[in-house]
């Protein structure tokens, strides 16, 4: 049965394939599309909890953005854990922060499995981008929801305009 066929996500979930070691593009939203996740307590809940995660080899944080009503994140799935259940630690873990803010996550998440030979770079881009592209910051300054690990800044680091994007990259 075709992916189209489902409604909503039960259809991506149909597709939906968890390998160990592979990169997945996840994008978390609030319910309702709420913002508030950029508040400095969620932003710092938000923080640790991939650090957490990361410590105990769920996954391995590539870079992320966390937006006022979403997260996007390139992570590289750990050997233990499933892709669906690396999520529900994820958002389980942050539901109670969440609730004293007044939001919860929406039901499901998008997904992508990165292949081996599909170039990274255009995903660095997009994650780090988004936040400009939304217009929430001029180009010379910083978002303060952008996590990139040591060995990705080291390379994508050095195209950024000083970790600020250049102007032609926003037309």
């Amino acid at each position: 049965m075709p992916l189209t066929s489902g409604k909503g996500h039960e259809a991506l979930r149909r597709g939906r394939w968890s390998q160990s070691g592979a990169e997945y593009f996840l994008t978390l939203c609030t319910k309702l599309r709420q913002e508030a996740l950029t508040t400095p307590t969620l932003l710092a809940a938000i923080s640790d909890q991939l650090s957490r995660l990361e410590a105990e080899q769920i996954w391995h944080v590539r870079t992320v953005t966390i937006m006022p009503d979403h997260i996007h994140l390139l992570v590289g799935l750990g050997e233990t854990t499933e892709l669906s259940g690396a999520i529900r630690l994820f958002k389980g873990r942050l539901s109670p922060e969440l609730r004293a803010s007044g939001l919860k996550w929406e039901h499901g998440y998008f997904d992508h499995r990165i292949r081996a030979d599909e170039d990274r770079l255009p995903i660095f881009l997009y994650i780090f981008l988004n936040p400009y592209r939304k217009n929430y910051l001029a180009a010379a300054q910083t978002w303060p929801g952008y996590l990139c690990a040591t060995e990705d800044w080291a390379w994508f680091g050095e195209m950024t305009n000083s970790a600020c994007p250049y102007p032609a990259w926003l037309a």
